[in-house]
């Protein structure tokens, strides 16, 4: 049928629906157009190009096979009070079929403060496990064998010294750095912008990320050395095309850094991964996904030159969103979780974390975590989900909103080359602006009940409060402060100093790579504060500010 053929039918079409749909006013907030029709999609020489998966500009998958060959990794998102209770929860999740780790961090070690610091009075172990030296790293990955499991570690100011830390607990398990595979996260951009754990400013923080793509490349080859984060700005906020948006921007800003330090693209691209949101809205979480993977492909061939097909590749992992969960109905997260699920197994994610029913009121408990890993086994096995690459390729409405969501980013990306770049951009308050208005505006909708929240602006029933919920003792602080003052009277003081005051000559010299000089002081049982506390001293701390 011709174009013209379709545009007359169409018209008749909707001259019938818009009498139909007159009866059910409630529905007339839906944003999107009522039906879609080849009409709204690109024309033949452009589907061409996307054709296939595993092929340039990979919008159909990064793997020719994807969940054909291997399901994605089920990476499962823990860590709470000591390395010792942290430790039996990565054990019980690898004894129910979780097949990586994703490691939770405490607030004090997100921001390079020890336990016994006064500023972390409060918060130790509270949403994460606190590790204070190579000692806790040690029981955190007690009867885990390194060579075999992928870890994921959420943290990105001390990313390096964390890094460290493991590399060292591999050496010690027998285990040399080049078998050593996961990934961290090491965004710090989207820290200023979003979610607020940054220690330095960002000049010295860019080069601390450089110096682990310079390092890893040569020394620790299967580590992923970024995940460039949407998740955070999603979650305090943004709208799908902004995640993406701000977040490829911020990754094109680490590609600047790391080539204006003199690497070569394709010498570190490879091992770039990125970390998605799956929201509510399953087939724009969909369509999300596969412009993130086109868009990336097209600015590292054309922007920065990439020869290497892996170099193209935006491999992901994927969250479940925390901040759909609700107090309300906690029960009501299971199948939140379970959309989300099917959004990013049907959006071809890499590697999946599903949340907890109960973590919008607590940290999860053990019987939650069982549930949130069993909904992504029930998806991989049983939900036929898994069994066909790109499942919704050719839906008219799917392909219409990825290139609506691809021309949405790319205007923001412009946006922000033009002011010079993501970390002028976030210096101006231009990003942290763009995610409080998409912030503020979903939050009116759903006061206005222009949005509708089950269970919290509609459906809304009397419940009792939830019983069982898993909650860290105060007492943990003081344990792990003694834990830390013990190991610090038994190491040897000469060498934690000796290797300290290396590490700060090296900082003050700008071509240094940090990496072997952290690394060694990890080796010594230097702590966490006492490393980034000589880095604040050369390099001193970020202070947010907005000016616009």
């Amino acid at each position: 049928m011709s174009n013209e053929k379709i545009q007359a039918e169409l018209e008749k079409y909707e001259a019938n629906v818009a009498k139909a749909l007159a009866k059910f006013p409630e529905r007339k907030n839906i944003p999107e157009q009522r039906l879609y029709t080849p009409l709204d999609i690109q024309g033949d020489d452009y589907a061409d190009e996307i054709s296939f998966p595993g092929v340039y500009p990979y919008t159909r998958g990064v793997q020719p096979t994807m969940y054909r060959g291997r399901f994605w990794t089920m990476r499962m998102y823990a860590g709470f009070s000591t390395a010792e209770e942290s430790n039996k929860r990565y054990r019980y999740l690898i004894e129910s079929g979780a097949t990586g780790l994703s490691c939770a961090f405490d607030l004090p070690t997100q921001i390079g403060y020890d336990s016994d610091d006064p500023i972390s009075e409060g918060e130790v172990g509270k949403v994460g496990v606190a590790i204070d030296s190579l000692a806790d790293m040690e029981v955190l990955f007690d009867k885990i064998d390194l060579g075999k499991v992928s870890t994921s570690m959420t943290i990105n100011a001390p990313a390096s010294v964390l890094l460290a830390m493991y590399i060292a607990v591999g050496e010690k398990q027998g285990v040399p750095a080049d078998q050593l595979k996961g990934t961290i996260q090491n965004d710090i951009l989207k820290e200023y912008a979003a979610r607020g754990t940054y220690i330095f400013p960002p000049r010295p923080s860019m080069r601390l990320i450089t110096n682990i793509f310079a390092y890893c490349s040569k020394n620790v080859p299967k580590w992923n050395t970024i995940s460039i984060s949407g998740y955070h700005i999603r979650e305090a906020g943004s709208t799908a095309a902004q995640e993406i948006a701000f977040t490829i921007a911020d990754g094109i800003a680490y590609c600047e850094a790391a080539i204006k330090a003199g690497l070569d693209v394709d010498s570190f691209a490879g091992r770039l991964s990125f970390f998605w949101n799956a929201h509510n809205n399953v087939l724009e979480e969909v369509a999300k996904f596969r412009a993130s993977r086109r868009i990336w492909a097209k600015v590292m061939k054309e922007r920065f030159h990439a020869q290497k097909a892996k170099s193209m590749m935006l491999r992901f992992h994927t969250q479940t969103a925390g901040s759909m969960l609700t107090a309300q109905q906690p029960n009501n997260n299971i199948v939140r979780v379970a959309l989300q699920t099917a959004a990013a197994v049907m959006g071809g994610t890499q590697s999946l974390h599903t949340n907890s029913r109960d973590e919008a009121l607590a940290l999860p408990t053990a019987e939650a975590v069982m549930i949130a890993l069993r909904t992504q086994q029930i998806v991989a096995y049983e939900s036929g989900l898994a069994d066909v690459i790109d499942p919704l390729a050719g839906s008219y409405y799917v392909e219409a909103m990825t290139d609506r969501i691809e021309k949405e980013a790319m205007e923001y990306i412009q946006k922000i080359d033009d002011m010079g770049g993501a970390v002028d951009a976030i210096e101006k308050g231009y990003i942290q602006k763009e995610i409080q208005d998409s912030a503020y505006k979903w939050q009116m909708d759903v006061e206005s009940g222009a949005k509708t929240i089950v269970g919290v602006n509609k459906f809304q029933i009397e419940e009792e409060p939830p019983k069982g919920l898993l909650r860290v003792d105060a007492s943990v602080g003081v344990k792990q402060t003694a834990q830390l003052h013990e190991m610090k009277a038994k190491r040897d003081n000469a060498a934690v100093q000796k290797a300290l005051t290396d590490l700060k000559t090296a900082c003050e010299d700008e071509n240094e790579n940090l990496m072997p000089h952290i690394l060694n002081a990890v080796r010594t049982y230097a702590t966490l504060g006492e490393i980034c506390g000589v880095m604040r001293k050369v390099f001193g701390e970020y202070e947010a500010h907005v000016s616009l």
